[in-house]
């Protein structure tokens, strides 16, 4: 099948079926009203709480569930083939991750924009709350320690992309502060921004920086810390100050890296250089796990992933102005992932075919280029085989289009840095808000404040990341586990959607119920052949930790499966408890 077939008839469902299921979603099923009072409205703070126009709350919402997931997911599971992985993504997409992204952002919002783990409590119970703050603290704490190391390994395979992804932060900071302190026009000014991050784009492809040893420890290790006292400081400024005006600027580097990948998929399509090489099905690729369930564990960004529900009921949910904005915010974005993805797939299953150049110098193409980079499970699994992968497979083809090489690299190199760097800082707030919930339920509001509870967030990510050496990949130990991980807390959230939806009568509960299910039955039969594989290879961290999640999974299904069946079939107004109004930082709004 053509390559620039499967992008047009991939986008053109995505546009329809956000039209026909999305409207459907919104309108029919959480029935979205225009006048109800959102929490970034009546609880604004001008920190964390903060009304914001639905194109810029879109960018920060769609940078942040990005991150690099919608790239190296669909880079490895390609390993099995073009075809499920990409039936994955856009089935997957559209009627459970987007479902579940916007589920989760609509809920949060009608409960003054607490997360998912909290509002656990009231639509199923507190034990089950308690249970998903484990597991929602468990995620984070990888993916903050883990993402300092994928920036750093990003900026070591591409030392170009070092000064414009630091130029960035001054460029959104003056950003924001022209549209927020000096009232100029968002529209022209972002505009302004983006090429001037572009230029030091160029700049950087010629001024390539490279991190040496520090004091003995590692680039990698000296990277990390750097990035966490970055991500420290960014999660506790206002969200206009840097977040929201950055992933605005990083909203632009998508739509101007889409439009490239777009216009190299076209240019090179017309000139016969564009066939996909990657087979497609491969049931047994070699040293691989079997594709079911896994497929549906290493996509998880792109199809469904759950530490989208923590951005939807974490910093989203505190700043899309009004119900009627959170259809584009979150059922918009997920699709918007869907089509990045797509373009993953296309460019690991084809763009790589136009030419790789191998660890020892020689430069293959077509099937020899696939068949190479992905010769075995292990070849393809590595972080930086997997980022390598889809920079060049998207550089040959927007090469095509008459761009240099080398400039086509730096640009994808500094969108796929920038978009980690979104996520390391937008987790670690929600790590924030995640610490701060849980400490004002247990009455220790000493440890709430907005300092403390980041300072924890990131004092136990820097613990992870240097526990197994000054190299800061300790995080690495816990990887294994993260898509587990992540895909158990999209089928929890799933679980709660449903149940939220039961309770306000009818069938509507099906939309979320059978994607819950499905989900519910992957990740616990991708849990269990985990913990034989642990067992086997006598690894008893890994065995631990799976164990815990594994019974924190059946717990929750279980509880909510319970909660379910006991609401009856009429309509129950489950939003009018009374609550106290407490921000996220204990103190009373």
């Amino acid at each position: 099948m053509s390559a620039l077939l499967i992008m047009v008839a991939s986008f053109a469902g995505y546009l329809l079926m956000y039209k026909l299921y999305g409207r459907f979603i919104g309108e029919k099923i959480f029935k979205l009203s225009g006048t109800s009072s959102a929490p970034s409205v009546s609880m604004e703070d001008g920190i964390d709480y903060v009304p914001t126009n639905k194109e810029v709350i879109f960018g920060h919402h769609f940078t942040s569930i990005a991150g690099t997931g919608p790239i190296v997911g669909p880079a490895v599971a390609i390993i099995w083939g073009w075809v499920p992985a990409l039936i994955w993504v856009f089935v997957g997409s559209i009627f459970m991750g987007a479902v579940h992204d916007f589920g989760s952002l609509i809920i949060s919002m009608r409960n003054q924009g607490k997360s998912i783990a909290d509002y656990t409590a009231k639509y199923v119970n507190n034990r089950t709350k308690f249970l998903f703050f484990i597991l929602v603290f468990l995620e984070l704490w990888i993916v903050i320690a883990i993402f300092g190391l994928v920036i750093a390994v990003v900026f070591a395979m591409y030392p170009a992309a070092v000064l414009p992804v630091w130029f960035e932060i001054p460029i959104a900071v003056y950003l924001g502060y022209l549209i927020y302190q000096k009232g100029k026009g968002i529209v022209l000014w972002s505009i302004i921004a983006v090429v001037a991050m572009y230029v030091t784009v160029a700049i950087g492809a010629y001024l390539p920086i490279t991190m040496p040893d520090v004091a003995g420890i590692p680039a990698t290790g000296v990277w990390t810390i750097l990035l966490l006292i970055y991500a420290f400081i960014a999660s506790t400024l206002p969200v206009t100050t840097l977040l929201q005006p950055r992933d605005f600027i990083n909203s632009h580097q998508l739509l101007v890296a889409m439009a490239l990948l777009i216009a190299g998929v076209f240019a090179s399509a017309f000139s016969g250089n564009l066939e996909i090489v990657a087979p497609a099905v491969q049931m047994s690729p070699a040293q691989a796990p079997p594709m079911w369930p896994f497929l549906f564990i290493t996509i998880a960004c792109g199809a469904i992933s759950g530490f989208h529900s923590l951005v939807s009921s974490g910093t989203s949910s505190k700043q899309v102005r009004s119900e009627t904005d959170s259809l584009f915010v979150g059922y918009g974005s997920m699709l918007m992932e869907g089509s990045l993805a797509t373009l993953v797939i296309i460019a690991v299953a084809a763009g790589i075919g136009m030419g790789y150049t191998t660890k020892t110098g020689e430069t293959l193409t077509g099937i020899a280029a696939w068949s190479t980079h992905y010769s075995s499970w292990a070849a393809a699994a590595g972080l930086g085989s997997k980022v390598a992968a889809f920079v060049n497979g998207a550089a040959n083809m927007i090469a095509a289009t008459g761009i240099s090489f080398k400039i086509a690299l730096v640009v994808m190199g500094v969108f796929v840095a920038s978009f980690a760097g979104t996520t390391l800082d937008t987790a670690t707030r929600i790590q924030r808000y995640i610490i701060s919930e849980l400490f004002t339920s247990v009455r220790m509001d000493f440890l709430t404040g907005k300092y403390i509870a980041t300072f924890i967030a990131v004092i136990t990510a820097l613990a992870l990341a240097f526990a197994t050496g000054a190299g800061g990949k300790g995080a690495l130990k816990l990887w294994p586990l993260f898509g587990a991980v992540n895909q158990t807390l999209a089928a929890l959230a799933l679980i709660i959607i449903t149940v939220y939806l039961k309770g306000r009568g009818g069938i509507k509960w099906v939309v979320a119920g059978i994607p819950s299910v499905f989900m519910v039955f992957m990740t616990i039969w991708a849990l269990v052949l985990n913990q034989t594989k642990f067992g086997t290879q006598h690894n008893l961290l890994l065995q631990t930790v799976n164990a815990i999640i594994l019974v924190i999974a059946v717990w929750i299904s279980i509880e909510g499966t319970l909660k379910f069946f006991s609401i009856n079939g009429e309509i129950e107004d489950l939003e009018t408890e009374d609550l106290e109004l407490t921000s996220v930082d204990g103190d009373a709004s």
